[in-house]
């Protein structure tokens, strides 16, 4: 039997002395990003994708080794395990395979099978169902089963009963139900149709057929939540006349005079148990199928999100904007701090537009504030257009950028936000988060629950403990690929950092407020509850700038600081090369001198030395610089200005399963469906476009009514 390791190095095509340097680092308490940055020996480079791909097999396949213990166990307990089944179960694969062998042998509720058994008719079950060449007629052979003082009155309840146990057993077959499973999902369907005669946004699947084998995940999420609120009725359809032949030819003996008893058993075993069974667990697996689809949807697109190039050190203004109470105004400096607020009323009428206008450029022009962030949720369209009118009065200099507010009420609302600002009501804690969120989207992303960022689809039908463990690792991954600074950071954003909590992240802001700025990464080690092994874990991801050694700005670890400083040594350069940052030339001396040699002069890996060269060339650099920036506006589109034919530049907002949804600036995003999303033959839109990603769109139809905007990244003219 394969060992867990060497499945793993099968299914990931990785050397499985990797996989168990993996599974040793994991088992010890090791993070994803401490492994993936800090241990690339040990693995072979994977990325933190490969090592939480490996982490979630990992758990499954222990998951389902102490489902076989469990199974054996009980079996055994039963006086019924043999060897040839307990290699059958641990030769089984999936969870799924696990439960089929068992149910034979699982304690059921009381069924018509237990009855008949009751009744002692077991033995006549057996001896029918062996169809032996043997084996008497039916009717002669359940003669000597009747007795009236077992409530077996007649032959044909005999035959019934025998008939009811046989009919569990084919039911409880694990090689039949794999078979008959199979068959299903290759030649089934799963039809929907309207449960009342009533329109709703499941309309498209009032009458909706499609094979099993095509569904795609967003329809069977659809289908699922409207059969859950009463709109649907759905069910799964496949002709007898395919499942049928099938199952009769794995229980039928041709020639024996029990054939037909047989025959009639396994149609009742196919019709009453057999089929509602299957289809229960056909449609449990499509859902659990199209759930991790989606997760892995929803992961995909919040990365890019989180990961949005910053609009960095420069004052912004964000606005949240509103009708009944106003436009809300926040003005932060270029470090998040709020500088001013106010309220204006734009939507009121002409009058308190021009106010509006008038109260905004003073804010303006007393903090000269360079960009303008906006709510897109409601009454933004009017702002923008308010906002447009302020850049043109102040005289230009200023840009405005729309910035998705999913999320913000549920930030400003809460606890955390209540104790960042408690000078402050709940309105204009949103206009605050809104202008750092142009600033920095991943600081200010991360004290929000991902789930309410708003770039998945069916997120409320997700397991929800499964979709909190993928999200979370997203947001791991990314703020400790950015890196964090030690001093400026908030609770939320260190709590987020390899080998750090929510306590430790209190400790840390409580530590800094007590005694100042942090000046070297080894102070960490003075912070209540964090220990060598949480410092080990966290300290090459937090930037301490105000650090006189430079190596603390750096993502070098402090394990090896003694291998970069001996590394200089060695290609020449003095002790204030470093501070000087005097060594543009540094990549071309390794080369020189020889990688190899390098690290084993200096006592690490090659890959590790390649990421202290990488730091020492470019101290403090943030992988986010190196992506296209962000698009910002200084005038307005409308959705009549749109023309079939028009080339612009957006920004893609969501990715799913059958298109991308682009803001092209206007308030309305527009939809380039999969079809049109490049000129060759893709399975999902994520193989060509991530959230975030600048594109080039043509329009090819807007619809004012619907508010529909139909568009092509794939028609662009070249050029």
């Amino acid at each position: 039997m394969e060992t867990i390791v060497q499945t793993l190095a099968r299914e990931l095509e990785r050397d499985p002395a990797h996989i168990e340097n993996v599974i040793t680092l994991l088992d010890e308490g090791n993070t994803i990003p401490f492994i993936a940055r800090y241990r690339k020996e040990m693995h072979g480079s994977m990325d933190d994708t490969a090592l939480r791909t490996l982490e979630g097999r990992l758990a499954y396949l222990r998951k389902v080794q102490e489902r076989r213990e469990s199974v054996k166990k009980s079996i055994e307990e039963q006086g019924k395990l043999t060897s040839e089944l307990a290699a059958a179960i641990d030769s089984a694969a999936t969870l799924a395979e696990v439960e089929d062998l068992y149910r034979p042998y699982k304690p059921k509720r009381r069924t018509r099978a237990t009855v008949a058994r009751e009744k002692g008719l077991e033995p006549l079950a057996a001896l029918l169902f062996a169809q032996e060449p043997t084996c008497p007629a039916p009717a002669l052979a359940a003669q000597n089963y009747v007795d009236a003082e077992k409530g077996v009155e007649t032959v044909d309840a005999a035959l019934e009963g025998a008939g009811d146990i046989v009919a569990e057993w084919i039911s409880d077959d694990a090689a039949i139900r794999k078979s008959l499973r199979e068959l299903m999902l290759r030649r089934g369907t799963l039809a929907a149709e309207a449960a009342a005669d009533e329109d709703s946004v499941y309309r498209l699947y009032y009458e909706f057929s499609q094979p099993l084998s095509k569904l795609r995940g967003h329809q069977i999420l659809a289908i699922n939540r409207g059969e859950k609120e009463g709109f649907l009725k759905v069910r799964i359809d496949i002709a007898d006349d395919v499942a049928l032949p099938v199952l009769r030819r794995a229980v039928l003996k041709p020639g024996s005079a029990s054939m037909a008893f047989v025959r009639a058993a396994a149609d009742d075993a196919w019709a009453r148990l057999l089929m509602p069974s299957l289809v229960n667990e056909i449609r449990s697996s499509l859902t659990e199928t199209a759930a991790e689809g989606a997760i892995r949807m929803f992961a995909l697109n919040l990365k890019p999100l989180l990961m949005q190039p910053p609009v960095k050190g420069h004052v912004t203004m964000g606005l949240d904007p509103g009708y009944s109470h106003g436009c809300k105004v926040a003005v932060v400096d270029g470090t998040g701090k709020v500088l001013d607020t106010a309220v204006v009323y734009p939507t009121f009428g002409e009058r308190q537009k021009r106010d509006a206008i008038t109260v905004l450029s003073r804010l303006i022009q007393r903090h000269h504030v360079a960009h303008i962030a906006i709510g897109n949720g409601t009454a933004s369209r009017e702002t923008e257009q308010m906002t447009v009118e302020l850049i043109r009065e102040v005289g230009g200099g200023v840009s405005y950028m729309i910035v998705s507010e999913a999320g913000a009420s549920v930030y400003s609302a809460s606890k955390l936000a209540a104790e960042e600002f408690p000078q402050f009501d709940v309105n204009l804690r949103s206009a605050v988060s809104i202008a750092r969120r142009l600033q920095d989207p991943l600081a200010e992303l991360v004290k929000i629950d991902p789930k309410a960022i708003g770039v998945g689809q069916y997120q409320h039908d997700m397991p929800q403990k499964r979709l909190d463990e993928s999200l979370s690792g997203v947001v791991e991954d990314c703020v400790n690929a950015v890196g964090v600074d030690l001093n400026t950071a908030s609770a939320p954003l260190l709590a987020r950092v390899s080998g750090l909590n929510g306590t430790i992240a209190k400790n840390i802001v409580a530590f800094r407020e007590e005694n100042g700025a942090f000046t070297a990464r080894r102070q960490l080690l003075k912070v209540a509850k964090l220990g060598p092994r949480a410092f080990e874990q966290c300290a090459g991801f937090l930037r301490v700038p105000e650090s006189e050694n430079v190596l603390d700005h750096t993502g070098v670890h402090p394990e090896s600081y003694d291998a970069a400083e001996k590394l200089l040594g060695l290609l020449g350069y003095d002790k204030s090369a470093l501070k000087n940052g005097a060594l543009s030339d540094l990549s071309a001396r390794l080369d020189a001198y020889g990688a190899q040699k390098a690290a084993d002069a200096c006592g690490v890996g090659l890959p590790t030395l390649r990421d202290i060269v990488r730091e020492l060339m470019k101290p403090g650099r943030d992988p986010r610089d190196e992506l296209p920036a962000p698009v910002l506006r200084t005038d307005v589109l409308d959705i009549k200005d749109l023309k079939p034919g028009m080339v612009l530049t957006g920004t893609v907002r969501n990715v799913i399963d059958f298109g991308v949804f682009v803001d092209i600036g206007v308030h309305q995003d527009g939809l380039v469906h999969i079809s049109r999303v490049c000129d060759r033959f893709i399975r999902h839109p994520s193989e060509v476009v991530a959230v975030g990603d600048v594109v080039r769109v043509i329009v090819l139809d807007v619809d004012e009514k619907k508010h529909r905007i139909s568009l092509s990244m794939r028609d662009v003219p070249k050029g």
